[in-house]
């Protein structure tokens, strides 16, 4: 009989995408379900920690003149500015003192969904020797989905949790995993996973 469980190896590590005030209820930018998925995560967070493996967050760290702003012609209200209350990580969020964060969106005239563009996390992975990424968070089809497809680009392997996720439209939170399902990556819940 096949174990078609999927394993945590020690090449392995959370990513953690944007589990910020401003994407959660009550947010500038808030996605459904956001909060509900904070205690999988924790648990996540746990297994993780437990183990001694590498456990990345992720997120929007906006200049207040972002080229995603309405203002400026983008499609989103302001949300996650750098050092705002909307930017900081969801309260109920339980990450340790040694959870390596990556500040993404940075520059004023650059959009970045995906944690990988313009921010240091495939070289501080690849000095990890991390292989396996399990990612969690918001949204599904936008910065999970990014983070995903440019890690799978990378030559990560990718696991997304999706228990630990919510999107913005259910539709497009489908096609985003379908997709990414098409370029490789597996989807599993916390009774798949072998620890």
């Amino acid at each position: 009989m096949f174990d078609l469980r999927v394993g945590v190896t020690r090449n392995s590590a959370l990513v953690v995408v944007d589990m910020q005030e401003d994407f959660c209820e009550g947010g500038s930018l808030p996605v459904a379900g956001c909060r509900k998925i904070v205690s999988k995560i924790n648990k996540y967070v746990e297994y993780f920690r437990g183990a001694g493996l590498t456990i990345v967050a992720t997120r929007d760290w906006h200049p207040p003149n972002h080229v995603s702003f309405r203002e400026r012609g983008g499609p989103w209200p302001p949300h996650c500015v750098a050092g705002s209350e909307g930017a900081r990580f969801v309260k109920e969020l339980k990450l340790p003192e040694d959870t390596v964060v990556v500040s993404k969106a940075t520059e004023p005239d650059t959009e970045a969904y995906s944690a990988f563009t313009l921010t240091p996390l495939h070289y501080i992975l690849s000095m990890r020797g991390v292989r396996r990424l399990f990612v969690v968070g918001v949204a599904t089809d936008y910065c999970v989905k990014e983070t995903a497809m440019e890690a799978l680009k990378l030559g990560y392997e990718v696991v997304v949790l999706t228990d630990a996720i919510a999107g913005v439209s259910e539709e497009t939170s489908r096609e985003a995993l379908n997709e990414l399902v098409s370029k490789g990556a597996i989807l599993a819940v916390e009774e798949d996973v072998k620890w």
